[in-house]
């Protein structure tokens, strides 16, 4: 097995192709342990800044009393239908393919959770946050924000209407650009019960290169991230669709982002 190498947390000198030997070499280690991950590694070496930010200490009780007496209660008046459509939050239309996404929100027995808040936020389609810390050279769309939010209906679906989001490099090692994905929180009955995960497109060439969607060791919770173009979403001279469907508990269930974790 190829040995890992260069793992400085500081350092974004490494190539691609050193980070691909990384990988590689986990995943070849991964094959052969018989053992099914369902889970992102915390520690994973390629994707240096997880070194620094995972958890090192066991987890400790704490009294939830104090958190639960401020829980969001969210209705209908809370959260605007108009809120789920990303492209008319400014004076004009923004750049991009427009595109719905929409899905269910269920357990692992496929039991509809209704009135979910959930929450999405995205690169615009040239690959720029609307974030202070995201400086690299693409532009800012003047209209389009990147982030929106829903309540899901009876039936446990969400919907959203956005423009497709483009990849972006990210100082991980030298020329590492992050697959086009788009970030998804919801929130249950506290805060403390928040999931973010990230939802990404079909057939993205970027797949194989990413560190952060391969410290999803198993292929198959991979694949669970990775939304399927419907056609039936789309909408004649409008917008594409897409379905994403995210399942909260069980062996099937939707992987999530762990909360030390500030995943772009």
């Amino acid at each position: 097995m190829t040995a890992i190498t260069n793992t400085d947390p500081d350092s974004a000198s490494a190539s691609q192709s050193e980070i691909n030997a990384e990988m590689a070499a986990i995943e070849s280690a991964y094959l052969h342990s018989g053992i099914e991950e369902t889970q992102p590694r915390l520690d994973y070496p390629p994707y240096r800044s997880s070194l620094l930010r995972h958890p090192v200490n066991e987890p400790q009780h704490a009294d939830p009393e104090g958190v639960e007496l401020h829980t969001p209660v969210f209705g209908r008046r809370d959260v605007h239908a108009l809120e789920s459509d990303l492209t008319i939050q400014h004076a004009g239309e923004p750049i991009g393919e427009r595109i719905v996404v929409t899905g269910r929100i269920v357990d692992g027995e496929g039991r509809p959770v209704r009135r979910q808040l959930v929450e999405v936020w995205q690169a615009n389609a040239a690959g720029r946050y609307v974030h202070k810390r995201d400086q690299h050279a693409a532009p800012i769309d003047p209209n389009f924000t990147g982030v929106g939010r829903c309540l899901t209906d009876d039936d446990g679906t969400y919907r959203f209407t956005t423009i497709k989001p483009g990849p972006y490099p990210w100082k991980n090692h030298r020329n590492a650009w992050r697959p086009a994905h788009i970030h998804f929180s919801l929130f249950g009955t506290d805060f403390t019960q928040r999931m973010i995960t990230q939802m990404y497109f079909p057939g993205d060439p970027l797949f194989s290169l990413d560190p952060i969607y391969q410290s999803i060791t198993d292929q198959k919770a991979r694949d669970r991230l990775v939304a399927t173009y419907d056609h039936d979403v789309s909408t004649h001279e409008w917008s594409t669709g897409y379905r994403w469907d995210i399942v909260l508990t069980g062996s099937q269930r939707t992987l999530v982002e762990n909360t030390q974790g500030d995943y772009r």
